[in-house]
C-alpha cells in the first residue's frame, strides 16, 4: 500500500477540526432552541373551599374542567389543578409557573387575604393571574389595592353589586382573548361596577353590557346596591364584567365576574373568553379562532362536583 505523504494528514486533521467547530456550534445552538420550544407554559389552578350548593361555585370542578381543555388543546401549556382544596402545601409549584388561576370564596375569606405579601412577590416576577366569580372580590384597603396592581380592577363590597341576570354581549375589543369569540348571552351571577385602577390605564374591558334596572331592585347595601351605581345604570353606562390588565412590570392579570353557575361553562363563547384569557396572561399566543375546546356533556358537568 502506498504511504501517505505526513503533510497530507496533518492536512486532513487540521481541515476536520475547521469543520468540527461550526458544525459543533451548530448543533449546541439547535438543541438549546428545541429545548426552549419544547418548554411549556405552566398554567396553575387553585381550588377554594365549597361555599354553596352543588352546581354553584364549583370551583375545584371548574378548574378541572378549563385545565383539561388546555392541555388537550395542542398549543405548548401544560395545566396543572392544585389536588387538595385550598393553598398548595409546597408553594414551589408557583414558583416557575406562567400564570395562576385562582377560583375561591372572596373578600376576608379569600384565598390570599393572609398571603398577600408573598403572592405580591410572584407577581413581581411577571407571573401572570386569573380570578374567577367571587374571587374577584378583595376587602377594600390593602388587599383591594394588591388587586389593583395585579389585574387593575376587583369586586368592590360597598360599590360594586352581585345580581343574577342575563347580558348580552354583541362586541368585543381588539385583543388576543377576543379571538374567535361570536355574541353570545348567558343567565349567570354577574357582578358589575368594579373598581378599576385610576383612567382604567392599563385595562382593556373584554365583556361589557349595560345592565337591566331590575338588576338594582333590592335596597342600598352590601353587593345589593348604592347611590353610585344606580346612578352609571341610570346614565346608561355599560357595565364591565370581564377584563384585561397588562400591567406595567410586563404581567398581566384578568378578572372574570361569571361563573356562579357551572352549568356556564357548556357555553361555547362562555368558555372560550376565559381559555383565552388564561392563555394569555401566561403569555403563550392565542390561536386566531380563540382555544380550541369541546363543548362538556351533561356527565361531565356533573362530575367532580363539591
Amino acid at each position: 500500500m502506498k504511504k501517505i505523504p505526513a503533510h497530507f494528514t496533518v492536512g486532513l486533521i487540521l481541515m476536520s477540526l475547521v469543520l468540527a467547530i461550526p458544525l459543533s456550534v451548530i448543533a449546541d445552538e439547535k438543541s438549546k432552541a428545541k429545548t426552549k420550544e419544547a418548554k411549556k407554559a405552566k398554567i396553575v389552578f387553585i381550588s377554594g373551599k365549597p361555599s354553596h350548593g352543588r352546581m354553584a361555585h364549583e370551583h375545584r370542578a371548574g378548574n378541572i374542567l378549563l385545565a383539561k381543555r388546555l392541555n388537550a388543546s395542542g398549543l405548548n401549556v401544560e395545566a396543572t389543578v392544585v389536588e387538595k382544596y385550598g393553598w398548595p402545601k409546597d408553594e414551589k409549584i408557583l414558583e416557575d409557573a406562567s400564570t395562576i388561576v385562582i377560583f375561591c370564596t372572596g373578600h376576608t375569606r379569600h384565598l390570599l387575604h393572609k398571603r398577600l405579601d408573598s403572592f405580591d412577590k410572584l407577581m413581581k416576577k411577571g407571573i401572570g393571574v386569573v380570578m374567577i366569580h367571587w374571587a374577584t372580590e378583595a376587602e377594600k384597603g390593602k388587599a383591594g389595592n394588591k388587586f389593583l396592581e395585579w389585574m387593575g380592577g376587583f369586586c368592590d363590597l360597598h360599590w360594586s353589586v352581585n345580581p343574577h341576570w342575563k347580558p348580552e354581549f354583541k362586541t368585543f375589543p381588539k385583543h388576543p382573548i377576543a379571538n374567535g369569540v361570536k355574541p353570545f348571552s348567558v343567565h349567570d351571577e354577574w357582578y358589575y361596577h368594579m373598581r378599576f385602577v385610576k383612567g382604567m390605564k392599563g385595562v382593556t374591558p373584554i365583556l361589557s353590557a349595560l345592565p337591566p334596572a331590575s338588576t338594582l331592585k333590592r335596597p342600598d347595601g352590601a353587593r345589593s346596591g348604592n347611590p353610585a351605581v344606580r346612578k352609571a345604570v341610570a346614565e346608561g353606562k355599560k357595565q364591565h364584567v370581564a377584563w384585561a390588565y397588562q400591567r406595567k412590570d410586563g404581567g398581566r392579570g384578568f378578572g372574570f365576574t361569571g361563573a356562579h353557575n357551572h352549568v356556564s361553562w357548556k357555553d361555547d363563547n362562555y368558555r372560550k373568553v376565559v381559555l383565552n384569557a388564561i392563555l394569555w396572561t401566561a403569555k403563550v399566543k392565542v390561536p386566531k379562532d380563540g382555544c380550541p375546546s369541546k363543548k362538556p356533556t351533561d356527565e361531565e358537568i356533573k362530575s367532580n362536583l363539591d
